[in-house]
This record gives structure tokens, sequence and C-alpha cells, in this order.
């Protein structure tokens, strides 16, 4: 409507222009109507009043006609109303100064820098209009086109990456948002940075305040003497320093006004700051060091902050963030749904109150507070928090609350190991005569605990070799200090966890692959699964789930872990990755990576996430011989035909095959491994020469599936096989010898054969099982015969395919020993051709020289040919004028003899004469006349 002739007529964009504006419509359509404006107007209005003749008869007559009218002219308003008005002003043409002017009249404001082509900054726009369509009345939001070759933008800001979030607090800023470009985290962010400080009036948000797993800062100020007291602003400004370091906003602000409750955190006068830590002692700012300076407030809080826990954000690209964590030691991944805009987090909450426990070393009253508070019980209200630590603790016990304990195995040459198989080893302090005050807590140490199993085995004699399942304990002084003596309470485990521990102690002792001990006839039973404690708690009945057992243990175990926090609604694939189920409806997902150990567990699926399943699952890896299985990763179960020779393995059908009645070779190979192909052949002839019936070949890609240790190995290609009916008896193919077919097939009857069994030649095998075993033997040798009659026939076709190919290489060798003779012709050809044509190019260049040098003299010749005419031109206008003096002196000398002849009667002369000229001779003009035809021809 700003260019009133855009469409054509100027009298309709007048008429628009009135009809939606009233008067603003007037000067801006005048400037098109016609040169009279009353016949115009008349006409219009004409036209309208016939209009609204024919639409009210159309109405009468059809009235179903007006109401859907109606209903689409609502629906356009709504539809005007809701794209029209955009929450978000756009420059579209990166008016970056434009920007600039609004960002000065406005508090808060979020600068979107995007490019029109980028995919993510299309994705981030939705989500950034999502944020402010709710904050739009408190904050302005601003999307800058930074791509527009000819804006300020494009010119004075020099992006990496695209989209880039800037937040400006008045005039402090910019502030970077590296966040997920989610909606929700976008909203949390900007409302941190609309309030930066969190205001704290009662205990009970105090209390909220500091139990909360993220650090905390706090501020004590009088606001009675002023409305801004001295260092509010600077601690203002502080926080908004926190958020500009990290993103995350891991360290939280907060102002108390009240002088009671600032006394509980140690705060007196106005204008401190406080940085609460749970486990460590809490700091005061300290003023008389540090200039009291927004950067150094926020500096110093960075720098001595204390975590729980931490929240972890991968941005899907190429980046070290998980390795650099998982450097660190074990690590405890928690996957849960988060929503950032909630007031509440009460699985949060459960696990805060985990991680305290699990770090709560020396029983801080600090920290007993804090989980009663997160527990809701309520408590009396101290005096104090004492979040420093008090002058005199009470009297401890005469034993300590959490001594230093350890499970221990019994070896078999163990005298004890025939009535009980583990015990647990505590070392216990008493006070001995000296002061309470003076007795620290004990710390674990591997010296003490080795001591301490030394002293175990010589005092064996102290227990009562009585077999039954009942726990026996007893106590023994230590020979290194008075004051120190052990506990060791023994019991006897099932069958099944004793055979899971002795299996661990084969993958460190024993150098070859051993199995459990199976039934004759290959029939063998799935291992079965080691319980865990929280599924069976009756194996392990002296293990005390409560809190008491749990807190500080992370203090009293090498394998402390670090526990990360991930948003299972943006992070899930790196859960799937680690086992999570791909389909559940709840998104929570618990897993310990030990990448030390090459291994990691995760928490049961179908166990919900909790803080009695959180504290079972750490217990668990935290013990010396943890009942948790190492979780396998592998590849999905590859269906193969019958029809193949050689069987692929998985994670998941490893038993099946390994386990089977028959016996087993097995070949582990990876992608990456260079030599394993190679192999291929070989392994694809001896499935083809074995019975398929009684022998299977099989192999297992160890890059893509995880085994059990005691099935791993350490290099590759390795040949493991499994004999039938002794699968504990597993076998090695040897490293110094080559992998051939005949080796191989030596290595399978050597090893199959159950006489060079030890375990059979101890247990003298019967008769029966002899003839059974002989006639077997007899069918596999059979069986090898025949195979070996093919194999000396398809050597023999290929002794005669060698012939045939000898003579075709020795025709072959004749025609490339006349190829290189024709080559050689040919060389020599072309040399002397090379060398006719580097003559003809020597005769060319002088040639070329030679009719330059012609050319220069023909240029010479020319030059004075042009000087030549230019003087025969002069001398022919000389001659010519010399033929006109003649003539003239002529014509003359005829008229004065006719004059003396005549002398009444003179006649006028054609020709004029010069006065005192003479005619030329008659030879000269005849001379002339000659010369001027001559030059007349050559012209």
């Amino acid at each position: 409507m700003s260019e009133c002739g855009g469409r054509g007529g100027g009298s309709s964009s007048s008429e628009d222009a009135e009809d939606e504006g009233g008067g603003g419509g007037g000067p801006a359509g005048s400037d098109c109507l016609s040169s009279s404006p009353t016949l115009a107007t008349a006409s219009s209005a004409g036209r309208l009043r016939r209009g609204l003749r024919g639409a009210f008869l159309m109405a009468r007559q059809r009235p179903e006609l007006l109401c859907g009218a109606v209903a689409l002219g609502c629906a356009l308003l709504l539809a005007l109303k809701f794209t029209c008005r955009s929450p978000v002003l756009d420059l579209f043409q990166g008016q970056l100064d434009y920007a600039e002017y609004v960002r000065r009249d406005s508090e808060v404001v979020l600068l979107f820098f995007y490019a029109p082509w980028c995919g993510q900054s299309i994705a981030a726009r939705a989500e950034i209009e999502q944020a402010a369509s709710r904050l739009s009345d408190q904050v302005l939001f601003v999307a800058i086109n930074c791509w527009w070759n000819q804006g300020k933008c494009r010119k004075q800001k020099h992006f990496f990456y695209f989209p880039v979030i800037y937040l400006y607090h008045r005039s402090f800023g910019p502030i970077e948002y590296k966040g997920p470009m989610s909606a929700v985290y976008i909203e949390k962010f900007v409302r941190r940075v609309m309030k930066p400080l969190l205001y704290i009036p009662s205990q009970s948000e105090l209390l909220d305040f500091l139990s909360n797993y993220e650090p905390g800062v706090l501020g004590y100020f009088e606001f009675s003497g002023s409305p801004q007291p001295p260092g509010y602003l600077t601690f203002f400004t502080s926080a908004l320093h926190s958020l500009k370091k990290d993103y995350l906003g891991t360290v939280r602000f907060g102002v108390i006004t009240n002088k009671h409750l600032a006394k509980l955190v140690s705060l007196v006068h106005s204008g401190s700051v406080y940085l609460h830590r749970h486990f460590n002692t809490s700091l005061v700012f300290p003023r008389e060091v540090l200039n009291y300076t927004a950067e150094n407030i926020c500096k110093w809080a960075l720098e001595n902050q204390e975590t729980l826990f931490r929240w972890l954000r991968p941005h899907g690209g190429k980046s070290l963030l998980l390795n650099n964590e998982l450097k660190k030691g074990p690590a405890l991944f928690l996957f849960i749904p988060f929503n950032p805009l909630a007031e509440s987090h009460p699985l949060i909450d459960e696990i805060t109150e985990v991680a305290l426990e699990y770090n709560n070393c020396h029983g801080d009253q600090v920290v007993e507070r804090l989980l009663q508070h997160l527990r809701r019980v309520d408590a009396p209200v101290l005096e104090s928090l004492a979040l420093e630590v008090p002058a005199q603790l009470p009297d401890p016990p005469t034993i300590t609350a959490s001594p230093c304990c350890n499970t221990v195995v019994l070896p078999q040459w163990h005298s004890f190991s025939r009535t009980h198989n583990v015990c647990e080893l505590c070392v216990n302090q008493t006070s001995g005569g000296m002061k309470p005050s003076s007795v620290s807590v004990p710390q674990c140490s591997f010296f003490e605990m080795a001591a301490a199993l030394d002293s175990f085995y010589l005092k064996e004699q102290t227990f009562y070799h009585v077999a039954s399942d009942s726990i026996e304990c007893s106590n023994f002084l230590t020979s290194y200090s008075p004051f120190s003596y052990y506990t060791a309470c023994c019991r006897t485990i099932s069958r099944g966890v004793s055979g899971f521990i002795d299996s661990e102690q084969g993958v460190f002792e024993a150098p070859t692959v051993a199995f459990s001990s199976l039934e004759k006839k290959c029939e063998v039973d799935a291992p079965s699964s080691v319980p865990h404690i929280e599924e069976n708690r009756y194996l392990f009945p002296e293990v005390d789930m409560t809190s008491t057992n749990f807190t500080g243990l992370s203090c009293r175990t090498n394998k402390t872990l670090n526990i990360y926090l991930l948003d299972s609604n943006l992070f899930w694939l790196y859960a799937e990755r680690l086992g999570a189920p791909s389909s559940t409806q709840v998104k929570e997902f618990a897993a310990i990576v030990d990448v030390k150990e090459e291994s990691h567990y995760i928490l049961d699926p179908k166990q919900a996430l909790m803080k009695l399943t959180l504290e079972s699952f750490i217990q668990n890896f935290s013990v010396l011989y943890s009942p948790l299985k190492r979780h396998l990763i592998g590849s999905g179960s590859a269906q193969f035909p019958s029809q193949h020779l050689i069987t692929e393995v998985t994670t998941d059908t490893f038993w099946e095959v390994v386990l089977q009645k028959q016996d087993v070779l097995l070949l582990y190979y990876a992608p990456w491994c260079g030599f394993c192909p190679s192999l291929n052949h070989i392994f694809i002839q001896l499935a083809r020469n074995l019975p398929m019936d009684t022998f299977t070949v099989a192999r297992i890609d160890v890059s893509q599936n995880d085994l059990p240790w005691e099935f791993m190995v350490d290099r590759l290609p390795t040949v493991l096989f499994f004999p039938c009916n002794r699968k504990d008896l597993s076998v090695k193919y040897p490293e110094d010898v080559p992998i051939t077919l005949p080796n191989l097939l030596r290595f399978i009857l050597h090893h199959s054969d159950p006489a060079s069994s030890p375990q059979n030649v101890a247990n003298s095998p019967t008769k029966e099982c002899l003839q059974s075993e002989a006639v077997l033997q007899r069918g596999h040798i059979s069986h090898l015969e025949r195979e070996i009659q093919k194999l000396r026939a398809e050597i023999s076709s290929l002794q005669r395919a060698q012939v045939q190919v000898e003579s075709q290489l020795s025709s072959a060798r004749r025609d490339e020993h006349r190829l290189r003779q024709q080559q050689r012709a040919l060389e020599e050809q072309h040399s002397l051709l090379h060398a006719h044509s580097e003559q003809l190019q020597a005769l060319y260049e002088q040639k070329t020289r030679e009719l330059q040098e012609l050319a220069r003299k023909l240029q010479e010749l020319a030059d004075a040919s042009e000087n030549l005419l230019t003087e025969n031109t002069w001398l022919k206008i000389l001659v010519a004028t010399m033929e006109r003096k003649l003539e003239g002196r002529d014509g003359a000398e005829s008229l004065a003899a006719q004059r003396e002849v005549h002398p009444k009667q003179p006649e006028p002369s054609a020709t004029p004469q010069l006065p005192g000229s003479s005619p030329p001779p008659a030879n000269v003009s005849a001379t002339l006349v000659s010369e001027r035809n001559k030059e007349n021809r050559t012209d």
C-alpha cells in the first residue's frame, strides 16, 4: 500500500487505503486520483451501494452464505492476529545498528544471529519463537540475518558457526548461550539472566538453597539504610559474570537480607559473601586479600566450588568431553527426563541424597541436617547450621561406626575354607586410654588390610571349624598397634556365587580358558546369572542395606564413582549405546563405565531408578568381588541359512554355538585385521572336509561382540577348539605353528582324541566308552581318507591346469619378448625422428630470422619509396607551376608579335601571362609533356 502505483489503477488503491485505514489512507491515495476527485468519489460510492444491495438480497435468499462469510472473516482475522504479530523482531538485512539502538531501550535483550541456509538456525528459530511467546512482555527478542552480504552484521561479526545467541542485561553483555537449542532450556537461561540473584527470606528456603546439588554463593546485604547497599551491584554483576563464563549456570547466587539468617551461615557484616560446600570447609570471600570486584568474586567462586555431580550436555559433534571425564575414573551415568522449568525435581532430590550419603565420609552434622531436609523429616531448629566444623566433637564410641572393611575370598589351601569360603575382614580402632578428641575417623589403607590378612591367616585357630551356614565372627589384635584390632566374619556362599568367584579367580590365574564342569554327554545348561544384592538379599544376610553402611562409601573403596547426569529427552541415543532399551515408556537408565577395566555395568531396566536401587547398584560395584555382571554389547543376531559352512557367532549366540553337542573350532577375527581374510579359504576348505553333523566351524567378530573375560583373546587371529564332552578343556591353537589346512587337521585330531585328555586318563574310562570312541575315530579316519582322496584328485587336476598355465605363460613370454623388440625399434625410430625434428626446428628458426631481416629491409624500402613519392609530388607541383609560367610567356610573345603586325586590332588572350615572362622553347614544352604522361601512367 505504500506504493500506490504498484498494481496499476490509482482509484482502486485509494479505495483500499480508505477502507482499511480510514483517513490515514487519504493522503497516500490522493496522488493517484484522477483530475476530477468529486466524480470519482461519487462513482465509487455508487458501486459500493450497489454491491451492498446485491449482497443483502443474496443473503436474504441464501442465509447460509452469510454465516459462511462471517465465519471465514473471523478465521482470517484470527490468522492475521497470530501470524502478522511475531514475538521476534526479524532484521533480515543484518541491520546491526538498529539492533543496538533498540537494545538500549530494553532491560533484557536476546540477539539471535542466524544464517538462512543453516538447518540448525531454522530449527532453533522455532524454539526461539516458542520461548519468546512466553517472555515477549519482559524480554526483547531480535533475530539478525548475519549472512546478508550488504548488512553490517556480516561486515562486523565474523562467526564461525550458526546459530549464535547473545543476551544482554542492560549494559552488561554479551552473555553467549551454548546450551541445547530447546525452548525450555533457552527460557530457563533467559530467566537466569533476568534474575541472576535468588532472594532467600526464610530458613526453609535457605535449606532448599544449601541442599541443592549445585554450588551456592550467598551474599548478605542490609537494605534498611539505603535502597542499594554498598557492594550489592558488584555482587549482582558477579552473578552475571558467572553466567557468562559458565553457560550451564552451575553456580547459583542468592541474597540474604535477614540478619538472623545471615548468622546461620556465619555472615555478620553487610556485603559479606559466602561459598557453601557440602564436605569441605565453607569459605567467606577474603576482602582483605582480594579486591571486592565482580570478576574476583566470580573467579573465587568457580575455583573453590564443590560439585556433587555434573550435568553433561554433549553437542553431538566431535568432542573430547566424555573422554576427558572417563579418564578421571569410574563414572556413573544417570539418564533422567529433565524439565528445566519445573519447580521441583523429586528424582534429582533422591540422587542428591544418594550423592550426599555416598561422599559423607566423616558424618558431618550439616550434611545430616541437609539430608533430613531432603527427606522432608522435621528436625529441631538448630541455633546454627554448623557450616563450619565444631570445635569439639562428642565422645566417640569404643568401636567406630564405619570401620574399614574388605571382602576376602579364602584360597583352597586354607584350612578354614573347608567350612567357609568368604570372610569379611574389618580394621577397628579403640580409644585405649587415649583422649577421644585425638582419635580420628579411620581411613582405608591397603597396608592395614594386608597386615590384617596376614594376621588372619596366622590366627586361624581362633575359629571353630564347624560346618554350618551361619556366620562366625572373631576379634584378634594386631601386632603393629595396641589401639587397633581386626574383626573377621566368615560365611559360606551358595555354589552359584562361589562358582562365579572361582571363575573370576581363573581369569587372573589360569592361562587357558576354563569352563565350569559339564555333563559327559555335552548336555550343557546355560550359565546361571549371578544374583544382585538388590535381587536376592538372602544370599548375603549380613549385609545391612541401610544408609549407615552406604554413608561415606566413597572413602572406603578404591573404586570411587564420579556421578554424571544427562537429559534423556535429548541424549537417549547415548543410553541406547550403553545398553538401554530403545523402546521404553519411562526414559530412566543408569550405567557405570570403567574405562581402566574396559567394562561397564547397567542397572536392570526392569527396576525403577530410585534411591534404594541406586544405592544397591553402587554398593554392588564397590565391593572387592563385585556380583555385578559385566554388560556385553554385541551385534544383532546373525541369521544364516543352514547351507552356510561357517557359523557366524555373536554375543547372544555364543553359548548356544560353543556348548552344543559337537566339536567346535572358533576363529576370532576383526575387520581391521589384515591377516584374518587370508584364512577364509582355509576354514572354508576345512568345513567342507569335516562332517557338519559332528563338527562346527565358527567365527566371531570381536570388534562388534563382547565376550566374558575368560573367553577374550589378546591377539588376532586366534583359534580355539572346544571338544565335545570336554568343553572345560578348550585348547588354543599354537601361535608358532602356521595356520594351514594340514596343521588344523592334525590339531583337531590330536585334541579330539579323548585318550589325550588328562581328565579321562585319571577317570579310567570303561571298555564300552573306549570301543565307542574307537568306532567314532574310525569313522572320522574313513571320512578323512575319502576327503584326502578327493583332495588328491583335485591336486592332480590342479597340476594339469598348472601345465596348461605354464605353456600359456611361455607363449606369453615369447610375445612379451617380441613386443620388447618392437618397442626398441620404435624407440630408435622415435630418436631419429626426434633428431630430424630438432634439425627442422633449427632450420625453421634460421629461415624465420632471414625472413624477419628481409621484412625489415622491405620496410625500409617502403619508407624510402614513401619519401620519394612525397618529393615527386612536390616536383609535380613545381613543374606544373613552371609550365604555366612558360605558357604565359609564349602567349605574351605571340601577342606582342601580333600587335607589331596589327597594332590597331588587339585580341584578348585566353591565358593570362605573367609580366616579364617569356614562353618556353618548343623542345622544352615537348619534354615536359612527355614526362607528365609517363608520371600519369606510373601513378
